[in-house]
Parts: structure tokens; C-alpha cells; sequence
């Protein structure tokens, strides 16, 4: 903004461009940006390793979350600022591609910027320090394929899946159960998995949650659970050799797109008007007969005129199915989806061995339960718990050790826990340092700096004294040239990983690696942020 003078003296300004501009330019921007991330890492660093606590948020409805997933977390936190947001994409991004370590990819980036910090205060460029993080960044990649080791598993040896899981599941609020919570993440993949390809279909599980309960009822089903009852209470509630219809048209008569008016004047006219709408649904309902079926799934409603109608005739039913649902049961007992009733034919019907309905508890809910389907790879898990905000947690929880489950049956080499691989790989890094001239050499151990603030964390959470326990575990490791010491978290006597069963994914722990270092770059290389203000 600046003043001007015109010819007479009288004074005006010129915005430029109709706008105030808010502008932070070198090292104050990198400084600020990574305060940003700093704030938000520090946010999660309470929630890392099987002590981590849980955060309670409250979103502006009231509706609350109780957590300690970081992408969850990330995601409902609303973050405003614009660096802060990368963070939030960052672990979305390694959920997308991982399920897994989310919490821990946003704490290595915000100790590594923490690190870079220290070295601009010392005047190094922050495009040198990029550099030296790349270089020390595939130093660490190396060391993780060296140290990693290779689970052999088959369809009826899955204790190494079950145990992946089970470290998985250490942190979350279902860790009580997570033996059965495991299991069933295990069979739930394996149903679905082509061994041969390597390949898993998470289309094909579905969740669903039911509040009440305990933990322990939850259950892995062989078929689809619909969050449905029957269209009448009178219907069978189990159908044997089923022959399903899956209809996208509603049961009622069709409706005239243009306005229209009718006018009645007298009784005849009326009941020639009600005879005529119910030859509509005598027709549909004799189609539905003659088709075979003794089963219809509706994605629409039907009025009681077609409801009474369908148990007049013994034709169980089921309204208000979503799409998605409609295309997983095609799936499952190799139906047609048909889009009106003249297409209904004996070939397009699908076929399951049984279909039944189920109580809960002394409520009214219900639900229902397609097993035994032609396609039998198709599972559902069906999620109890004390109210909807464990229910919730369950759900994402299981989702996380499923989604472990997959990455080693697409990749079955895996890296200890407790922070046993951080540990490692900044040794390495700390001794490729000492090989490196030049000013990159701070770089590179600023990165390993970085990777010792995991088991840090971890030893923080569980109330033990982090700098002694990591400085007991690193002379341990350097003594005994044994990859495999972490934190013991579990205070279960042993430092060793492998004899105490924990570890994770190789690539889960390649990716976080990877991912955080990308966008530590990222945030590095800004420095100029030009943001908009408001007209004035």
C-alpha cells in the first residue's frame, strides 16, 4: 500500500492489486513453517508405542472421537495452516498406501525439521541440508533391507501374519482382545487373497458395527451382513436354497415424468383407477414368481400395498439396501442387477445356501446374514462394543491389522519393533556420516538424530527414562552386532524383538521413511509464503 499525492496535494492510495498481502520471506518463512509442523508432530508424539494415550476430539456438532490413530486424528483436527496441512496429507497419504504407522511417519518428519532447524540457526543452506537427508535417506533404505528378515507363512501356518497383527493392534484401545481381533484380521485377508498373485481384494470385506455387546462377541462372517430386518415382521425369518432377485426399481406403479392432473367423478371411474393399479402389482409380483426367485433385495422402498402383497405370496423381502451393498451381494452369490421388472429371468437370479435374520440383546435391532454364497470369498466382520465410540475404534483398528495383513502377503520380509530398526539404521547413517566431507556430513547426522527421537518417544510413553534406556539399547546393539534390540516397552525382561514377537512390515517401515523425507524437502526449499488477505 503506498500514498500519493495529485496535482492539487490532495493525498489517495493505491492498493495494489484491490489487496492486502501478507508476506514472510528467507529464513523467518522456513522458521515459521516449521514451527507449524513441529506443533503438529508434537501433537502425536504422546500417541506413539502400545503406552501411547488417546485424544478425545469434538467436532462442531458434538459428535465425539476417541482415538489415537494419526491419520484420524490428522484428519478431524481441522488444521488452518498451510505447511501444517502437508503433514495432515502425509499421513493420508501412508495410510492410502500403507494402513499403518501413520503416528509415527509425522513424528520422524517433525523430529527431522526440528533437527534441520539447528542447523540453519548455524547458517548451513537448507538446500545442503535436502541433500545430505536424500543421501542419509537411502543409507537408511539400505540398512533396512540388510537388517530385514523373511516370514514364511501358508493358508494353514498363519501364526507370522497373526503376530504382525497383533503388534499392530498393541497400541490401539482393543489391545485387551487383540489375539481374536488378529485372528480375525487373518482369515478376513486370507478369504479374500490370491496367494499366487499376491494380490487382495478389500473390496471383497465389509464392516459392520453394532453398539452393544461386548468386544469379545465380535465375529467373522462367511457371507454379507446387512444392517437390515425383513420388509414385514410376519416374513420368514430363514430362507434355505436361496434363489435371490436383486431389483433397482421400485415396487409401485410407474409414475408419469410430465405434470399431470386426474380427475375422478364418479365411483366407477375410482375403481377402474384401483383395479388398474392393482394389475400393476399382481404383474410385478407374478413376474418375481415366475422368475424362480424366493428371495427380493430391493435398493428401493415398496409401499404396503406390495409389501402385504409379497407375504400374501411367501416372497420375503428386503428394502432399502444401499448400491454399494447390492454390488458386493451380485458379487458374492453371482447375480444380475436388474433395473426393471420386464428383464427378470431364472439366469439372472443369485443363489446362497442360506439367508436368516438375527436379534441383538433385547433391542429391536436386526440384522441379516447371507451365507454359504456361490462366491464364497465375500466376509463380513461384525463389530461390537459398549457404545459407538469403541465400535468406531474397533472398525479402524481392525482395518489398520488388515491392511498389515495385506502388505506382507504382497511382501513378506519384515523389520522388529520397538523402535529396533530406528536405532539400527541411525548407526548406519552415523557411520556413513564419517565418510562424507564437506558440509553434508551435518546433514546426514542430523537425519540420524532424528531416527533415535522414535525409540525416544517410545520409552517417554511408557514412563521409562528415554535417554538412558536409548543409550542402553544403542551400547547393546553396538556390543552384540544384533539388529533386533528395541525399547522394551512391555517391560516384559527383554530387550530382544524377535523373542518377544514384535515387528512390522518392511515396506510400511520403508515408506514412512521415504514419505517423511519428501516432504521435510519440500518444507525446507520454501522461502518466500505470499498469503492473500482480505479486500479492503
Amino acid at each position: 500500500m503506498s500514498m500519493v499525492y495529485d496535482e492539487y496535494g490532495r493525498p489517495f492510495i493505491i492498493l495494489k492489486e484491490q489487496q492486502a498481502k501478507n508476506r514472510v520471506k528467507g529464513l523467518e518463512a522456513q522458521k515459521s513453517n516449521i514451527l507449524a509442523a513441529k506443533s503438529v508432530s508434537s501433537v502425536l508424539r504422546t500417541s506413539l508405542g502400545p503406552k501411547g494415550m488417546d485424544k478425545m476430539l469434538v467436532d462442531p456438532d458434538g459428535d465425539v472421537t476417541i482415538t489415537n490413530d494419526g491419520a484420524t486424528i490428522l484428519e478431524r483436527m481441522e488444521v488452518q495452516h498451510q505447511v501444517a496441512k502437508l503433514l495432515v496429507e502425509l499421513s493420508q497419504s501412508q495410510d492410502n498406501e500403507i494402513g499403518d504407522g501413520t503416528t509415527g511417519v509425522v513424528v520422524l518428519a517433525g523430529a527431522l525439521l526440528a533437527q534441520a532447524e539447528k542447523l540453519l540457526d548455524r547458517g548451513i543452506h537448507p538446500v545442503r541440508v535436502a541433500e545430505g537427508y536424500e543421501a542419509a535417506c537411502k543409507v537408511a533404505l539400505d540398512t533396512l533391507g540388510k537388517i530385514g528378515d523373511t516370514v514364511e507363512f501358508t493358508k494353514d501356518n498363519t501364526e507370522p501374519l497373526v503376530t504382525t497383527a497383533e503388534t499392530t493392534l498393541n497400541s490401539k484401545i482393543i489391545n485387551v482382545n487383540r489375539r481374536k481381533m488378529a485372528e480375525i484380521a487373518v482369515n478376513a485377508v486370507l478369504s479374500v487373497a490370491d496367494l499366487d498373485r499376491k494380490d487382495v481384494n478389500f473390496d471383497m470385506i465389509k464392516m459392520e458395527g453394532k453398539p452393544g455387546g461386548r468386544l469379545e462377541d465380535t465375529e467373522l462372517v462367511q457371507g454379507i451382513v446387512l444392517d437390515k430386518e425383513m420388509s414385514h415382521p410376519q416374513m420368514s425369518k430363514t430362507i434355505k436354497d436361496v434363489k435371490c432377485a436383486l431389483l433397482t426399481c421400485p415396487f409401485e406403479p410407474p409414475k408419469p415424468k410430465t405434470k399431470h392432473k386426474l380427475d375422478i367423478t364418479s365411483k366407477e371411474a375410482y375403481d377402474k383407477l384401483y383395479e388398474h393399479e392393482q394389475a400393476y402389482f399382481t404383474k410385478m409380483i407374478q413376474q418375481v414368481k415366475d422368475s424362480g426367485a424366493n428371495l427380493v433385495i430391493c435398493q428401493w422402498g415398496f409401499d404396503d400395498e406390495a409389501n402385504h402383497l409379497l407375504l400374501q405370496n411367501k416372497l420375503p423381502a428386503i428394502r432399502w439396501v444401499g448400491g454399494v451393498e447390492l454390488e458386493l451381494i451380485a458379487i458374492a452369490t453371482g447375480a444380475r442387477i436388474i433395473p426393471r421388472f420386464s428383464e427378470l429371468s431364472a439366469d439372472k437370479l443369485g443363489s446362497c445356501g442360506q439367508v436368516r435374520e438375527i436379534a441383538f440383546g433385547t433391542t429391536k435391532e436386526k440384522m441379516v446374514v447371507i451365507e454359504d454364497c456361490k462366491n464364497s470369498s465375500a466376509v463380513t466382520c461384525v463389530v461390537r462394543g459398549g457404545n459407538k465410540m469403541i465400535v468406531d475404534e474397533a472398525k479402524r483398528s481392525l482395518h489398520d491389522a488388515m491392511c498389515v495383513v495385506r502388505n506382507l502377503v504382497k511382501d513378506n520380509r519384515v523389520v522388529y519393533g520397538g523402535g529396533s530398526a530406528e536405532i539400527a539404521c541411525s548407526m548406519a547413517v552415523s557411520k556413513h556420516a564419517d565418510s562424507v566431507m564437506g558440509t553434508d556430513q551435518y546433514a546426514i547426522r542430523a537425519f540420524a538424530d532424528a531416527l533415535d527421537d522414535i525409540p525416544l518417544a517410545l520409552a517417554e510413553n511408557c514412563g521409562l527414562s528415554p535417554i538412558e534406556e536409548l543409550a542402553n539399547v544403542k551400547s547393546k546393539q553396538l556390543a552384540e552386532n544384533n539388529p533386533f534390540l528395541g525399547v522394551d516397552c512391555n517391560q516384559s525382561g527383554t530387550n530382544n524383538m524377535k523373542e518377544q514377537g514384535v515387528f512390522e512390515t518392511l515396506i510400511g517401515k520403508q515408506q514412512q521413511l521415504l514419505l517423511a523425507t519428501q516432504v521435510v524437502k519440500m518444507v525446507l526449499k520454501i522461502d518466500d509464503v505470499i498469503s492473500m488477505g482480505q479486500y479492503q
